[in-house]
């Protein structure tokens, strides 16, 4: 089971991008990820083939459950 939080911005086309941390600590401090979230985009620090990150649009955890399947 694998989680990674997803950071998602709007650019300066308007068009989403996103940053995603792998193994996050839990449980996920909602003011620390929004400040975090508020210190990238007021220092312009990551930017995107739609140029830099203009505000924050949201963020989520999402979990990955991968099973195999027994082939006959």
């Amino acid at each position: 089971m694998a989680k990674v939080l997803e950071m998602q911005f709007t650019n300066l086309v308007g068009k989403l991008a996103k940053i995603t941390i792998e193994n996050p600590i839990e449980p996920i401090d909602a003011a620390a990820v929004s400040a975090a979230m508020d210190t990238i985009v007021a220092n312009d620090v990551f930017t995107s083939s739609g140029g830099g990150f203009v505000a924050k649009h949201s963020a989520r955890v999402v979990e990955r459950n991968v099973s195999d399947v027994e082939l006959a």
